[in-house]
């Protein structure tokens, strides 16, 4: 017997949520045919058996939270032996919970919802330690595995040596368990329970109905959160005349070579922002609160905020400074068409210095986007309309483009921002500037 366990689906990942189960008991399997769909972290993925066989026992069904490590399908390949007992979801130990957490009062948590343990295979959380001064002892890989998960490492209880944190720690207390040290602030760690969260009983009012959160609205919601709580949003709004661009946009599609990629709107604002941020490195920034340090970074990578079924991702462009047009406009997109069809992975939506998010398409004139945390800022473009204007005395039809830019105010001033959004504005009223860049 082969007990098929949930495995590691990417750096970070611990929880899935089944999506469907392709078998079910009796049915002869073949190596490779797919067994589970399951969601993780903003990525759908189709698990395919390991073995050839029957399927003997199934452990999961559509709409449970499963993590990794957890049996999920035993299957019979004739090898010798009986099957070791399957351990259910359901059936996990539930994780031991510190002396010093427990005398935390409840709406004061650090931690996500309670179907984010560290699952049946993960040993207890460490105990917290006592706070030190000065920084946490921690290697520079479980730093820097902290900083891209949004773990707050001085909230954490190392399991190490003289309280040394390691990576598994990083990786429990982002998942939502482990232990918080007693006297660390919330910072930039994992989910935070809201004071007066709990919610009156609809019923007395009327029918209702409840329904799990998707993996991916669980994700998102944990993001935003962790944004607003962490980041002191600013955002500027201005205009730019887009009618010239967009004219030569349109002729330089209609006049492709077969097969080119088709130039975006989108892709144009990209290339203009990697130029921007050249010049105004604050927004390619993140603001380490612990440290009172600002890590600014010598690469940029661009996320764009993808509309999908399952809901928005954001996909990363990297490098986007050292690319010319075509090259972006077809990277951008082949991720975007990815996207939507959820054939990505993990790591496609990982690393961004600075985002860019186009609510044009669905109508929406002024944005005023949540900054991606912890990169420092995020351009929101509107619909561009014709819209009367006043040039050399004369009322003329220009096509308008609203920008917005949102910003952490601990990193850089108005000033500053409206400096930057003016620059990329200028590049995009002024295109032979992005062809010289």
């Amino acid at each position: 017997m082969f007990e098929f366990k949930l495995p590691d689906l990417g750096e970070g990942v611990h929880e899935g949520q089944v999506v469907s189960v392709l078998v079910k008991v009796g049915d002869t399997i073949k190596e490779y045919e797919p067994m589970l769909e399951v969601e993780t972290d903003k990525a759908a993925v189709e698990i395919p058996s390991p073995k050839s066989g029957v399927i003997n026992k199934i452990n999961c069904e559509a709409g449970q939270v499963v993590n990794v490590g957890d049996v999920l399908i035993v299957i019979d390949d004739g090898s010798a032996g009986s099957p070791a007992k399957a351990e259910k979801p359901a059936e996990k130990p539930a994780k031991q919970e510190a002396p010093a957490a427990r005398q935390e009062p409840a709406k004061a948590a650090v931690g996500g919802s309670s179907s984010s343990g560290g699952g049946a295979a993960v040993a207890a959380p460490p105990a917290p330690v006592e706070r030190r001064d000065g920084p946490v002892p921690a290697a520079p890989v479980v730093r820097k595995l902290a900083r891209e998960l949004g773990v707050d490492i001085n909230a954490i209880g190392g399991s190490g040596p003289n309280g040394r944190v390691t990576k598994e720690d990083v990786e429990r207390f982002s998942n939502g368990g482990g232990a918080a040290r007693p006297a660390a602030a919330s910072g930039g760690g994992a989910p935070i329970a809201l004071p007066d969260g709990d919610l009156p009983d609809f019923s007395q009012y009327g029918p209702i109905r409840r329904e799990r959160v998707s993996q991916i609205r669980k994700t998102i919601a944990r993001q935003m959160t962790r944004a607003w709580l962490n980041v002191p949003r600013v955002s500027h709004g201005d205009m730019a005349d887009i009618t010239d661009l967009e004219r030569n946009r349109k002729d330089l599609n209609a006049t492709a070579r077969e097969g080119a990629p088709k130039m975006t709107m989108t892709a144009i604002v990209m290339k203009a922002v990697a130029v921007a941020l050249k010049s105004y490195p604050q927004l390619n920034a993140s603001f380490d609160a612990r440290s009172d340090e600002i890590v600014y970074k010598d690469y940029i990578h661009l996320g764009v905020a993808v509309d999908t079924p399952r809901g928005l991702v954001v996909p990363v462009v990297r490098d986007v400074d050292k690319k010319s047009l075509p090259t972006i406009s077809g990277e951008l997109n082949d991720m975007a068409e990815r996207a939507r069809a959820s054939k990505f992975e993990v790591n496609d939506l990982r690393g961004g210095s600075f985002t860019i998010t186009n609510v044009g398409a669905l109508g929406g004139l002024f944005v005023t986007p949540m900054v991606n945390f912890p990169e420092a800022g995020i351009l929101g473009l509107g619909k561009a309309k014709l819209t009367p204007v006043v040039r050399d005395n004369q009322i003329v039809p220009r096509l308008i483009l609203p920008v917005s830019l949102s910003f952490d105010h601990r990193i850089l001033d108005g000033a500053d921002a409206a400096r930057f959004t003016t620059d990329v504005i200028n590049m995009l009223e002024n295109p032979l500037r992005l062809i010289s860049a």
